[in-house]
């Protein structure tokens, strides 16, 4: 995906202020492993997907609770250091080797001051991310595993395809042993 579609998915700007804001941004490729923001850091990007796959997951005695998945448009933060400027939660492993688009946040953040439809912009990005967010807890905590595996399928169908499925399973909630057997009754 290009930068301009991921940005406008989020709200509408001019040329002129998607301009400003494509001016801060810079395109980088990371390799599959790569460890892209750690717990407890401050994180000072903000990134896009442009092609791969990423997973952000937390410690919890001792196990890795995969939590979210993020694909081609998809945006990677903390929110946490977005909008308090505290260490994160999450930690974010690159599934896949990565091309990604790449801002600091202190630019970002600048844009917002000096120009007040970045800065609603940037206001409908942070909603859109809460909602996510939102989104994701409500859906972890209803249903059966399998009508979470199910939604999942509908919902991403290509994930199947490209994460590990120990990771899939930590995302619903449930073992492995659980998540084989929930796939050979569907």
């Amino acid at each position: 995906m290009y930068i301009e579609e991921i940005l406008k998915d989020f709200s509408t700007l001019s040329n002129e202020s998607l301009q400003l804001i494509i001016s801060k941004i810079k395109l980088v490729s990371l390799p599959k492993n790569t460890i892209l923001m750690d717990a407890d850091k401050i994180e000072k990007k903000v990134y896009f997907i442009r092609k791969g796959m990423a997973r952000a997951y937390t410690i919890d005695d001792g196990n890795e609770i995969t939590f979210w998945f993020g694909r081609e448009g998809d945006c990677i933060l903390s929110m946490r250091s977005y909008v308090i400027n505290k260490p994160s939660y999450e930690t974010i492993q690159l599934l896949e080797d990565c091309e990604l688009y790449e801002i600091e946040m202190k630019e970002l953040f600048d844009l917002y001051l000096s120009n007040l439809e970045i800065a609603n912009w940037g206001r409908k990005f942070a909603e859109i991310e809460l909602i996510n967010t939102e989104e994701r807890f409500i859906s972890r905590q209803i249903g059966t595993a399998k009508n979470r595996y199910e939604k999942l399928l509908t919902e991403n169908p290509s994930l199947i395809n490209r994460v590990q499925l120990g990771y899939i399973a930590s995302y619903l909630g449930i073992s492995q042993v659980t998540l084989s057997r929930i796939r050979s009754e569907i």
